[in-house]
């Protein structure tokens, strides 16, 4: 990576603006159609979706003494070779075969409604003073176990044996080509695991959607669960009762088939993270994209359009004031995610998802709960600021 910044800062001190203008077609031609070129008051190199997003994507040519044609292709040239910068998106398996998790991966074989299935985890150990307590993390829908990978090191710190599942449909885990999903069946399964773990009593945390399973797992399993914690999430308002329309699984699943990186990148950059980026957050979209254009991208794309539709339908919204558990609500109060907003009118669009207000409402709603709230951050705090993020949750566990 250094050497592919050298080379392009290289190029960008002494390249002038109408010599580039004049190899564009060079250029374009040897790196096979991946270079994108703006001439005009200022240049600008993007080559595919590339990892150059970790050199700001768009990198400004801005003049300086002039260069010869093959001297540019060759810097470039460099580049590409590099196989750095502009590596295209992975495929992965269809149980995400190929990416690294940042522990062991372990693998629960079980039954479930007449069929063999199998659920991923980590189970880790502590690295600190053994506290004898566990913490379960239940990740949201356009993520996984892994993306927990800075709250596991913050939460074993501490003491805690960490344990952090994929969902059935998710990520690692067996993607059945037809399942009755709700969150009782994904409750029903992560209880299932802790049990064969051995696990009698454990601190819930969900993220996102695993926020919604999270507060099914503590309803239906209230004398398990020490405490609850709810990381920004969905499900603090019932979209469909406030006007959102209703997309059917068939209307998911043409939608979930065009998933692409750009398109993950730039709904991820909007809604999560208000409109900031860091270089951290690509892995976690190739992640995404290499699941959904690996070879089972099909059955990925069907799966995710049951869940949406379990996610939309279910609402544990009503149930709040039935918790019987301590809860502590976690909120960046940026976050704007809110379950089909792209399709909802403009009035409705305007008033859902507006973490800042439904943190506080929630929190109302449920006995004795603790809001917690990470100003200015957006839907995921503890990838967005981790050490700010483990040190209020490792509080609030105690």
């Amino acid at each position: 990576m250094a050497k592919s910044r050298q080379a392009l800062q290289e190029a960008s001190s002494i390249l002038p603006l109408p010599e580039y203008c004049m190899t564009k077609r060079l250029l374009t031609v040897l790196l096979a159609g991946k270079v994108r070129i703006c001439c005009g008051n200022r240049v600008y190199l993007q080559v595919g979706r590339l990892r150059l997003r970790r050199l700001k994507n768009l990198i400004p040519f801005t003049g300086g003494a002039p260069m010869r044609a093959a001297k540019i292709a060759g810097v470039l040239m460099s580049l590409a070779l590099s196989g750095t910068a502009l590596a295209e998106t992975p495929g992965y398996g269809q149980q995400l075969e190929g990416f690294a998790y940042p522990h062991p991966l372990l693998k629960f074989p079980f039954d479930s409604q007449g069929q063999s299935l199998e659920m991923g985890y980590m189970d880790v150990k502590p690295t600190g003073k053994a506290n004898g307590r566990t913490a379960v993390l239940l990740h949201g829908k356009n993520f996984c176990a892994a993306t927990w990978e800075d709250t596991i090191k913050g939460l074993s710190a501490a003491g805690y044996r960490v344990v952090a599942p994929d969902q059935i449909g998710f990520c690692t885990s067996t993607k059945p080509e037809h399942y009755q999903y709700s969150f009782q069946q994904l409750s029903m399964n992560t209880h299932a695991l802790l049990e064969k773990l051995g696990i009698d009593k454990v601190s819930v945390v969900g993220h996102s959607t695993g926020g919604m399973l999270a507060t099914r797992y503590a309803l239906m399993y209230p004398k398990q669960t020490e405490k609850l914690v709810m990381v920004n999430p969905i499900g603090l308002e019932d979209w469909k009762a406030l006007g959102v329309p209703y997309r059917s699984v068939d209307q998911w699943y043409e939608r979930e088939l065009k998933t692409t990186a750009e398109g993950i990148h730039a709904y991820e950059q909007k809604t999560y993270y208000d409109g900031r980026w860091k270089p951290e957050y690509d892995k976690w979209v190739d992640m995404l994209a290499g699941l959904n254009k690996g070879p089972g991208h099909k059955i990925v794309a069907w799966n995710s359009a049951l869940i949406y539709d379990m996610i939309f339908t279910q609402p544990v919204f009503y149930e709040f004031p039935r918790l019987q558990v301590p809860t502590v609500l976690m909120i960046g109060d940026a976050d704007t995610t809110a379950i089909g907003s792209d399709i909802a009118p403009p009035e409705v669009k305007a008033k859902i998802g507006n973490y800042k207000v439904l943190g506080k409402q929630v929190a109302q709603m449920i006995p004795g709960a603790r809001l917690v709230e990470f100003k200015g951050k957006g839907h995921a705090p503890q990838m967005e600021d981790p050490q700010g993020f483990n040190k209020a949750l490792v509080s609030e566990l105690q």
